[in-house]
This record gives structure tokens, sequence and C-alpha cells, in this order.
């Protein structure tokens, strides 16, 4: 029986005969980065893979310096006697599934998905394999995404009546990933858009990669006004609340963006007005229609509701197993903490 092309070592997913790690969570020699998330890009490693998409977000948050090789979406290089190549993920912009053959197996790791298109980074492309390593950040039954026409028509009828009755509206987004998918989405008709420090370099790599954003300003940029505050639409990370930074907006609606957001009591706890169901991972039936589309007889899962995900599918008939990582869920790793807090007025 072949060995396994993919193991669970305590430095990450190691590829045994390509001598590489996929997203390490510690520093190794040799790293393939599925994406740019802080929990599945990690500073230390002495060599870095990626796709070309990801190298703006990569050295904007580990580094300009670092030693990295990008490929583009479906190019193939040979490392030892190991095929790789990258293949779209539909999660954010430069993401990307692992696909690697040797000895007749073809074994393909995720990363982060999802199958919905969203306009800023090309959609996911379901790869051919044997042995399928997926997420499954949000993999229960009860975790249905609305179409994207249904959540964006929600927000900017948030919005509008916001900006109707002189209120700002501040909607807290992930800085990477999701704040330029509502940047992109919403009807920049309705109103001026400010967006925090922590966001504004990210949308300079999504528009230096020829993703359409609308206009954005910062809170101390000239002609920002009280007055322009009051109909503004502000995007800012979950960090953002509570900081003095947001005394600025006066009297504002509050919203968070999140998968979680269906779940009432996450709402609940975190002391918003409104939620909006919108999230960078599939759904349960997103999981459940890509691991189908690989045609994998055997599935390890990675993150998120695990167990249910593996019950399921071995009642499939599928081979199903868990590898225990340290990814984050969601991008519950806040992303943005990195970023240098705005100062208050």
């Amino acid at each position: 029986m072949p060995s396994d092309l993919i193991v669970h070592r305590p430095e990450g997913l190691y590829c045994p005969p390509g001598d590489f790690y996929i997203d390490p969570w510690r520093p190794v020699e040799r790293a393939v980065i599925t994406h740019a998330h802080s929990d599945h890009a990690r500073m230390g490693s002495a060599h870095y893979l990626a796709h070309e998409g990801s190298a703006g977000t990569l050295r904007n948050r580990l580094g300009a310096g670092i030693a990295l090789q990008t490929l583009a979406y479906g190019e193939t290089i040979d490392h030892q006697g190991v095929k790789l190549s990258l293949h779209p993920a539909g999660h954010v912009l430069g993401s990307a599934q692992v696909r690697v053959e040797h000895g007749g197996q073809v074994w393909v790791a995720s990363g982060d998905y999802k199958l919905e298109r969203d306009g800023t980074c090309p959609p996911f492309e379901p790869v051919r394999c044997h042995t399928f390593i997926t997420e499954s950040t949000f993999g229960l039954p009860i975790y249905r995404w609305p179409a994207q026409p249904a959540l964006f028509a929600d927000i900017n009828a948030w919005w509008a009546a916001n900006a109707a009755a002189g209120r700002a509206s501040v909607l807290f987004a992930y800085a990477f990933g999701k704040a330029q998918r509502l940047l992109h989405g919403v009807d920049a008709g309705i109103g001026p858009i400010v967006v925090h420090g922590a966001v504004e370099p990210l949308n300079a790599v999504y528009r230096a990669a020829g993703i359409a954003l609308p206009p954005t300003l910062r809170v101390t940029d000239p002609g920002v006004t009280k007055d322009l505050l009051r109909r503004a639409l502000v995007i800012a990370p979950p960090s953002a609340a509570g900081t003095p930074w947001l005394k600025r907006f006066g009297e504002h609606s509050d919203a968070f963006a999140s998968g979680w957001m269906l779940v009432r009591g996450a709402r609940r706890r975190r002391g918003v007005d409104r939620g909006f169901v919108m999230s960078d991972h599939a759904d349960w039936p997103g999981l459940l229609q890509a691991i189908g589309a690989t045609g994998a007889e055997r599935v390890i899962v990675t993150h998120g509701s695990t167990a249910v995900m593996v019950r399921w599918l071995c009642e499939q008939g599928l081979d199903a197993q868990v590898f225990a990582t340290e990814y984050g869920s969601d991008d519950d790793n806040e992303d943005d903490a990195a970023a240098a807090p705005e100062a208050a007025p």
C-alpha cells in the first residue's frame, strides 16, 4: 500500500516525498501557502510558495523581504519528483488549493474555500483527486448562506435608512477578504464610504490586482466633515469595536458581517444592531458539493465541525478522518490585529 502523500506533523501538514509543508503553523524550511490569512500564512519560514495573487498580501503581512516564489493557477512545478500545482479556491484574493501528485496518487489540500462567485477573486474550481483535505468551518446542516443579491440588498437598505436618518452605518468585517467583498458589492451611490486604517492597505492590493472597488476615504482625509460621516458607510475590522476611533462618528448604527450571524446568540454576543450572514467559507451544501466534485474516495477534514462532517461522509461510504490543525474559524484569528490602531481625535 503506498504511503500517504500528506501527513500530520507538529509543524503542520507535511509532504514527505517533496519535503515541504502546506500552511504550517510553525516555522519550516519550505512552506506552500494556500492564502494570506494569518492562521494559514505565518512568519518565520525560510521559503514560501504561493499563488501570484497572494504576493501583495503576503509581503504586506509577513514582510517585504520574504523568500517568495509564486505560481499562476494551473502552472505545474516538479519538486523532488512531486508534481505540485495551485488551483482557485474562491476564498480571497490569491487563495489556492494545492494539488500534489506522486507515485500514481493525487492529493488536494483545499485551504479555505467557498463556491459562490463574489467578483473579487477567481471562483472555486474542483480538482479531481484520490484524497481531498477539506476545511469544515461551517460543516453543520444549519449553515446555508443567502444569495449575494439578497445579502447586498439588505446591507444597502440598512445603509440607506441610516443615511436618511443622519446616522453613520458602521459595518464590522475582517480587513482582508470580507472588507473588499463588501466594497465590491455595495451600492456606492448611497453615500460616501469610509474605511479603517487596517483596511485601506489591503484595498490597495486588490486594486493593484485589477479588482474594482469604489473610492474610499479615511477619517483623516481633507474634506471629511461631520455631515459626510453622518451619511457614510464605515467599514472597520472587529478589533475597532469599542475603541476611541469610533467616537468620530457620533450616533451610529453598527452591524457585523459573518457566517456566525446566522446564529442568534452570536449576534447578541457581538452586541451589534444588525447581523449580516456573509462568509468567505463554504456553507454545508457548498462543502458537500465541493467534496463530491473531486471524486475523492478518501476525505480528510482539517478544522471546524469535523466530527459531524466525518460521520456524514462515512455514512455515504467514503473513507473519512480528521487532521487536528491550528487553523482558525472564519478568520477568528483577528487577521487585522497586527495593524496599527487609528488614533482618536
